[in-house]
């Protein structure tokens, strides 16, 4: 990587936005230079990248002159706002919100999917959903190998894709477990009218509900896989349930294979030598992925893969993932060191 690029993060001050600072420095991004840009009351505030010190300007369309590569992690009213203000300005923006998700001239990329979708960019590529990357990172190979008919999964997603001001609120609850009197703000919805306590508490319902008992999240889920896969036909359905854990999302998923004669080994064969993915999978010394484990880890982690003793095509399995790492900022950057191994950039 000879080239360098003008780079800029909008949301730089944020959890993921500090996450792809730090993997754009851990993983030598090729970056001339590096615009911090952010909310006007955080504008002029420093930040030191890599022994430099870099001066936080005000997100407008302005900004963006000269950009190279923009990614976008400020909310989905920002994005809407100025993803296209950057593109118009010869950027290429890589959008962590879902305000591009499910446009149909918008790629919605994992590099280990569907890296070829890049070729379709017209300035915007969507990073999709946390839960949804692991995900088909770990059901990607299988759906080569073996063919996917079938997708059911619930998820154990961390207070960390709510934002700080829910990592908070489980922190204090913690502390006052024992008083029963949480002060609840935040989860499961901020704009809703109840909110519950998550220390010691699991809330079965992330983001806000549609008329069909799905929420808008598990929607996220079941229509980005067949977005990213290609797969439109696929019977899939979700149920996303926020737990107390800080980082890290933990997946049950069952899925049906098209092959006959698959088993366990075959698919622990596969997915042990799949790219982005790490296997954990050895029951008889209690070998499988935990959340605990998987922060600041880039890998995908899988294991507890059984066949379904009720179906000749299905099979389980436990996925987990660092939800602001693989989840969020180091899908982001590994998009844009793609666009650069595709001559796109």
């Amino acid at each position: 990587m000879s080239q360098k690029f003008t780079t800029a993060i909008v949301g730089a001050t944020g959890a993921v936005g500090q996450k792809i600072i730090e993997k754009l420095v851990e993983r030598s991004f090729p970056f001339a230079d590096l615009k911090l840009l952010a909310s006007e009351k955080s504008a002029g505030k420093q930040i030191e990248v890599n022994g430099k010190n870099y001066t936080i300007e005000e997100a407008t369309p302005e900004a963006f002159e000269g950009v190279d590569i923009a990614f976008f992690s400020a909310g989905g009213s920002i994005s809407k706002a100025l993803a296209k203000e950057a593109s118009k300005r010869g950027a290429i923006v890589v959008d962590n919100t879902s305000a591009f998700r499910m446009d149909p001239d918008v790629p919605l990329v994992v590099p280990e999917v569907n890296k070829q979708a890049l070729h379709e960019q017209q300035g915007i590529i969507a990073n999709p959903n946390c839960s949804t990357i692991q995900m088909v990172v770990a059901l990607e190979p299988i759906r080569k190998q073996y063919g996917l008919s079938k997708v059911i999964v619930s998820t154990y997603q961390a207070v960390s894709g709510a934002g700080a001001a829910a990592i908070h609120e489980l922190t204090s609850q913690s502390e006052r477990i024992a008083e029963k009197q949480p002060t609840s703000e935040i989860l499961p919805v901020k704009s809703e009218e109840k909110h519950f306590p998550i220390a010691g508490n699991v809330i079965p319902q992330i983001d806000v509900f549609n008329e069909d008992g799905f929420t808008f999240e598990e929607h996220k889920m079941m229509n980005e896989t067949k977005k990213i896969m290609s797969l439109p036909d696929l019977s899939i359905a979700a149920t996303c349930v926020r737990v107390p854990v800080v980082t890290g999302h933990s997946e049950s998923v069952y899925i049906e294979v098209e092959k006959e004669n698959v088993t366990v080994a075959d698919i622990k064969q596969l997915l042990a030598s799949a790219e982005g993915v790490t296997l954990q999978d050895d029951p008889s010394e209690q070998l499988y992925p935990m959340p605990y484990f998987s922060e600041d880890e880039d890998a995908v982690f899988i294991g507890r893969i059984r066949k379904d003793p009720s179906s000749e095509y299905g099979f389980h399995m436990w996925i987990v993932a660092d939800n602001l790492l693989k989840g969020a900022a180091l899908n982001s950057i590994q998009i844009a060191e793609a666009l650069i191994d595709e001559k796109i950039l």
